[in-house]
Formats: C-alpha cells, structure tokens, sequence
C-alpha cells in the first residue's frame, strides 16, 4: 500500500511538471538577444535568424496577396530555405555555431550557387519559361547544379535513404535501356530531364513544392505559433483531467494528448519528444513498464498525423492531388482516426487492468473547467482554421487565418502574449521546422518528374497488375509493402507521392477502388513506418526517453498500433468509413468496425475480465474479422462469438472467486 501512495506522490509531482509547459527548441534569436560582444558568430546568427524571419513574412506575404508567377514563387520559397539548410546543416560541424573547417568553403559555395541560380531563374521569367524544348548548355548546366544542391540539402537534413531512392530514379530515367523487363525503355537526355524537372512545373516545381509553398509550410508556422503560446501545456492538461481518474489514466492521457498534438505539430518525432517527456514518466510512476509506456507514446504520437483536423502536412498535398477541398480528406479520416485510437485506447485499459493500476485522486488531477477558462483562447485558431475550411475558403486562407488568430488570440491573456521578440523567435522556429520538409518535398518532386519522363508509372501499374493477378487483396498487399520498404528511408510525405504517381492509378483505375481510399490506404502504410520494426523512428525516440529496451519497444509498439495495419484495408473494401455512401449504411458500417477492432485490441492484448487463452483469442480473433466484413450475416456470428467469450471469461473469473485462499 505504501509503494502505491509513494508511486501516487510521484506522479503528482510529475503533473506539476506540466505547468512549466512544453518546451520548444531555443532559438537563434533569443541566443542573439542574449549576446553582449560581437563577434563573427553572431553575424552569421544574425544572417541566419533574418533569413528564416524574413521566409516567415514572404510566406504570409504571399498567403494574404497574390502569390507571383509560379516558377518565381516556388524558387524563391525552396532557394530561401536551401540557403538556410547550408548555413544550419553545415559539413563536418555539429552546429552553425562551431568554429569554421576547411570544408565551410563548399557550404559557402553553396549558397552562392543558390543565389545564382535564383538569379538565372528570374532574371527574364517569361524568357526562361519560353525556352521549353529549346534548353541552351548553360540552362543544363544549372540545373543539373540545382538538382545536386536540391540532393545536398536532402542529404545534410534527412539523410542518405531518400538521396538514394531519387538517385535511382534518376538513373531509371537516363539509362532505361539497360533495365529488364517492364522496367525498361527508351533512355531519356539530360535536355529532356531538365526541361522536365525545372522548366515545366512536373518534377522540381511541381504539386509537392506547390503545396508546400502555397500553404504547407503555413500550417506549420501556424503548429509552431500555437505551441508557443503554451497549447502543448494545455492539450496536456485537458487529457490527464479527462483520463487521470481511470485505470491507466496517464496512458490514455498520452493517446488524447498525442492525438490533439500530433494533429497540428505534424511531425512524428516531435511529437514523441513534445508529449512523451511528460507522459511517458507518468505512466511509468504509475505503473506501466518502460516498455509498455514508450509503445503507447510511439503508436498515439504516429496516430496524430491521421488524425484531422490538421493531420500533419500529407494530407494537404493528398488534397491538391485529387483535386477535392483539404475538408473532404479531413472529413474522410475522421472514421479511420477513431478506429485506430480506439483500439490503442482498449489495450491501454486492458493492460491497466491486469496490472492492477492505480489510478489518481479525483482531486489531485488539473481541473478540467479551470484550465479550459485559462486555456480557450488557445483553442480560436482551431475553429477558425475548421470554420474557414467548412466556408468555403480556400486552404492557404484558412492557414494564414489560422496563423493571425493565433497572434491575435495569444493577447487576450498575459502567460500566453507574444511580444515581438518572443514572435520572432516562433517565426525563426517555424522556418526552421519548415526547411526538412520542402527539401524531402523538393525531392518527391524530382521522383515524379522522373516518373512523367521515363513513363515508368503506367509500367509499374503493368507490374502491379501482373503479380496480383488481378486480385485486389495481393494488390493492397504490394502496396502495404512497398509503403513500408520506403517509409523506412524517407520521410511520410515523399512515400505518398511516390506511391500517388506509380501505385494509386493501378487500384483505381484496375482495381476499381474508391480514389479517397486508395489515396489514403497509401498515407496510412507511409507512416506505419515509424512504429515498425527494424526502422521504426518513433518508437526509438520513445524508447530513449523511457530508458527502455529499443526493440522491446518497438515489437511492442507494433502490437499496440496492430490496427493501423487492419483499417485501411477496411475502408478499402468498405468506403463508408470514408464517409462515402448512404448515413445509415456509414453507420452500421462504423458500429461493426468498432466492434471488430476492440475484439483485435483484446487479441493483442490478451485480456478481457482475466487473461485469455490461445482458444479464446483464435475464438475473438474469427469475431474481429466477421464484425469487420459488415454483411448481416457475418455480424451475426460475430457478436454471437463475442457473447460466447464473454461467458467464458465471466465463469473463469467467478470460479478464480469461489477458489479458498491459501
């Protein structure tokens, strides 16, 4: 009893933790502030933080007047933000800050050819974008350069897998003819490659860059500027009041909190480090292994890039994609959101239970009306942003909404006010953020314009085609695999529009599937990635901060988001939960599903009223699967196997009570 009061004192002061908010990386800015002699050092922080303050401002410039001609605007948004990934990321320096190598010359290079580049692109716009089929060698020459600095950036930000993946295509693309099968073709030239890729609006300059441009790096100035004002705290705050009372309060805390978190941060990993630094000790003071406890963190932080309203940046470049308002995607993942941390949310409290946890006081936790008086103008730019979006507005109004309302909201109570030095110290922070993400989207542009030119989509669909004989399921499984194998090198994004290009045509125009499920059957494979062994991401950070086994952490994190693998391919075959067909049948269709996956959830876990035995999961696990098919009959037989199991369990624990104590 004393080792459950002490783990109780612990965990509270642990919540008080909470007050002190989540904290952002320090910026350039306030180290700058913070300078008293100048040196060279602080000229190159100067340099960099007035660029990255400057981007911000071009971005909500160009977000409320007219954007400038394509070309001009994409270059000038991707070349300001390469120059800034030359002077944060530099060679053979651990930070901007260290004192400068002998390699530095080529960072310094690098920015000069940035500049000039810009400089060839826009000094005649209308000549350079005239000049189709009728390259020059200098035009060839600089963007083979530009496609190498693009490739650096890539490299010095995410690393060598995604440079590897656009150099084969690359390579695909030039010398075609020496591949077999239905892989080969005719060889492209380096004129028809450039002329593809920087000329036309297919490849580098193409959909990716466009969204990210318009108003992509927007919602993520917007992620940063809330989180700022101390959202993070808040949404924190609010899941331990919802949750703290019941079995496995902080575990849960963690699902709610991640998914309203990773719901506007858009990244996985941040996500993991912004929540998981309170939740994860939480849960462990309360009882929860380690492992348990950063499984739980890694599967709900993954979660929050499916859940709307903002669901990270994919979902932004899946809507310009298929032409359809960001609103219909988000309407459409609101069903798949809710299976899926339903079923993270059942095993939460299952493994509660057989722990025997305890829960926390009712009147220790954080007062639920308290924080939401305190707390809800933090909340504005969410409705805005949502009111917006169901109005009419267009995205890139609806983001720069979201980003002014922020500010302006952040004034109507003291803790949260920016002032102008805490402003542009968000600002920096949010170019910053943005930076990784145009270049992993500047190089998804150059796969596809690789795809275009080399006509490899409609050979890849012949492929597909081939190997599942024309059957959907084997295709849906090509397809799983493929977004695993690649997500476990680049980054969600990058995997969506490789697979958007070579394998969504195929289940949509062969295999006759619905065009939002095969768009996002392809979103979720592309970030199960971060919860599946071996690369698993997320569950690594997790592990790191929860002192935890790493590959503990991520089998068990696989069986915990086990159904992230199951709905899409259930909303594959049924698109109700897409919100596609008649209410009542979405309905029936979202009742059996739930059903179907809080039976898988006891499979995993293992659990019901007492532990289950092999027959008794084999038993549920045949439930789960008929419950998901949503015909009559097979819903049938699946609740009756449920209410067998359920009679089981309750005659295992009354005998396990009428058994005398030794």
């Amino acid at each position: 009893m004393n080792a459950q009061n002490n783990k109780q004192q612990e965990a509270l002061k642990l919540l008080s933790r909470v007050e002190e908010g989540i904290k952002q990386e320090p910026s350039i800015f306030d180290w700058l502030m913070a300078q008293k002699r100048m040196n060279w050092t602080m000229v190159l922080g100067i340099l960099i933080s007035g660029l990255a303050i400057s981007f911000c401002f071009y971005q909500i410039l160009t977000g409320w007047f007219a954007a400038p001609q394509a070309h001009l605007h994409r270059s000038i948004h991707l070349n300001m933000l390469l120059i800034l990934i030359f002077l944060l990321w530099p060679l053979k320096r651990k930070s901007w800050k260290d004192p400068f190598h002998p390699l530095t010359i080529i960072d310094i290079g690098c920015v000069l050819s940035v500049i000039a580049i810009q400089v060839w692109l826009t000094y005649d716009i209308d000549a350079f974008t005239l000049r189709e089929g009728n390259l020059t060698i200098l035009d060839q020459v600089m963007t083979m350069l530009y496609l190498g600095l693009v490739l650096d950036s890539i490299r010095r930000t995410l690393g060598w897998p995604l440079v590897a993946v656009i150099l084969i295509f690359i390579i695909h693309t030039l010398y075609a003819n020496y591949f077999p099968g239905v892989l080969g073709g005719p060889p492209s030239t380096v004129a028809w490659l450039a002329e593809m890729q920087v000329m036309q609006t297919y490849g580098l300059f193409g959909v990716p860059l466009y969204a990210m441009s318009s108003f992509v790096a927007l919602f993520i100035l917007f992620a940063v500027l809330l989180l700022s004002c101390g959202a993070g705290k808040l949404f924190i705050n609010l899941a331990v009041a919802l949750t703290g009372r019941y079995v496995g309060g902080p575990a849960k805390a963690s699902v709610v909190s991640s998914a309203m978190m990773g719901s506007i941060s858009g990244s996985v990993i941040g996500n993991v480090v912004g929540t998981g630094s309170f939740t994860i000790p939480l849960m462990k003071q309360t009882g929860y292994s380690p492992e348990f406890a950063a499984g739980v963190e890694a599967c709900a932080s993954s979660g929050g890039m499916i859940m709307p309203p903002v669901m990270g940046v994919t979902a932004f470049v899946m809507a310009e994609y298929m032409g359809v308002p960001y609103i219909k995607v988000a309407l459409a993942a609101a069903i798949p959101a809710l299976l899926y941390f339903a079923s993270i949310y059942v095993q939460v409290h299952l493994e509660g239970k057989r722990s025997g946890l305890a829960t926390l006081p009712r009147e220790l936790l954080p007062n639920l009306w308290h924080h939401l008086k305190e707390g809800w103008h933090l909340l504005i730019p969410l409705f805005v942003i949502v009111g917006l979006l169901v109005g009419g507005y267009t995205v890139s109004m609806a983001a720069l909404g979201g980003v002014v309302s922020v500010y302006f909201g952040s004034l109507l109570k003291k803790e949260s006010r920016m002032s102008p030095l805490r402003l542009m110290s968000a600002l920096e922070i949010g170019a910053r953020t943005v930076a990784p993400v145009t270049a992993a989207c500047a190089g998804a542009g150059i796969i596809i314009g690789c795809i275009f030119c080399s006509g490899l989509s409609m050979k890849f669909s012949t492929l597909i085609v081939e190997l599942s004989g024309n059957h959907l399921w084997v295709a849906l499984l090509l397809t799983m695999v493929v977004s695993m194998i690649l997500g476990m090198g680049i980054t969600v994004t990058a995997v969506y529009i490789t697979l958007a290009a070579l394998v969504v045509p195929t289940l949509i125009n062969f295999m006759d599937v619905y065009p939002m499920a095969a768009h996002m059957f392809c979103l979720y494979f592309g970030n199960k990635s971060y919860i599946t062994p071996p690369v698993c991401l997320a569950s690594y950070a997790a592990a790191g901060l929860a002192k935890a086994n790493p590959m503990k952490t991520a089998n068990l994190a696989f069986r915990i988001g086990i159904a992230g693998f199951i709905v899409p391919f259930m909303f594959v075959y049924s698109p109700e939960l897409l919100l596609h067909g008649e209410p009542m049948r979405i309905v029936w269709v979202l009742f059996t599903s739930l059903a179907g996956i809080i039976c898988l959830a006891i499979v995993a876990e293992g659990w019901l009223f007492t532990n289950t035995n092999i027959m008794e999961r084999m038993l549920l696990l045949a439930a789960s699967i008929l419950l998901i098919n949503p015909r009559i009959t097979t819903t049938i037989i699946g609740f009756a196997l449920v209410i067998i199991e359920i009679a089981i369990q309750k005659t295992k624990v009354y005998r396990a009570q009428k058994v005398p104590a030794l």
